[in-house]
């Protein structure tokens, strides 16, 4: 966990710096993004991707299932300390219940009772409890082997992996183990979208940027219990001077 938090302190340390811009106010770092989106497309099709699909294919569905909702429910834990952050006290509130049901009668979180009891699941992280705080997005940044992210969410991105109670689990073998379990089952879960963005896209890290910051708005304003203007306002990229300035 260490080396992946120091990896994503790296990679924020080089956005930073400003290598590799472009006059595109939204995304001033294009050129480094391109090729960290290129990297990961490619590191995609030759692991991850196969193994994802041999997962799907393969595994007995009850079984995704439930390796689904287990880490489901633990990232429920992280969902509603953010929500209570957020100053979002309803859905901090069902986050929690949604733990204590299922943890208890959903067999540890193997089975989703929350859901069909009606406990809405929330997904929340510190990049967005950022957002609702009034911080903006800042530029766009492309991460590697982590992808689409920008500049707060990056810098939120260590405290959402100490906020992760799978992170503790020992021994070491056992966490690195559901760790994979966990990536390969999420891969497996967006293979259909993939290969619709594959037919659908001309330039597909243009589509997967503008899809990955209108989301992020979206998620921002969704969590602003006024309904006004104030996530749309803080989420909105940070402004930069062109080449040119």
């Amino acid at each position: 966990m260490k080396t992946m938090t120091r990896f994503g302190s790296l990679a924020l340390v080089v956005a930073l710096s400003g290598c590799a811009t472009t006059s595109n106010p939204q995304d001033p770092l294009e050129g480094f993004n391109r090729t960290m989106f290129s990297l990961n497309d490619t590191l995609d099709k030759v692991a991850l991707k196969p193994v994802a699909t041999a997962y799907r294919n393969w595994l007995p569905s009850f079984v995704q299932t439930g390796v689904n909702n287990f880490f489901g429910n633990l990232g429920d834990v992280w969902s509603s300390v953010n929500g209570f952050l957020q100053g979002n006290v309803v859905d901090g509130t069902t986050d929690v219940m949604r733990v204590a049901v299922n943890s208890t009668l959903g067999l540890g979180g193997l089975l989703d009772i929350g859901s069909e009891a009606g406990l809405q699941k929330h997904t929340k992280d510190f990049g967005q409890t950022l957002g609702k705080w009034g911080i903006g997005s800042g530029p766009y940044l492309v991460l590697p082997l982590f992808g689409p992210s920008n500049i707060r969410d990056t810098a939120a991105l260590p405290v959402d992996m100490y906020g992760d109670l799978w992170s503790y689990k020992y021994p070491v073998a056992v966490r690195n183990t559901g760790s994979v379990v966990r990536l390969i089952d999420k891969r497996a879960n967006l293979l259909d979208a993939g290969e619709l963005l594959e037919d659908a896209a001309l330039d597909k890290y243009e589509f997967v940027r503008d899809a990955y910051t209108q989301r992020r708005q979206s998620q921002i304003r969704g969590n602003d219990d006024d309904g006004g203007d104030k996530g749309d306002k803080a989420d909105k990229p940070a402004k930069t001077k062109s080449s040119d300035d």
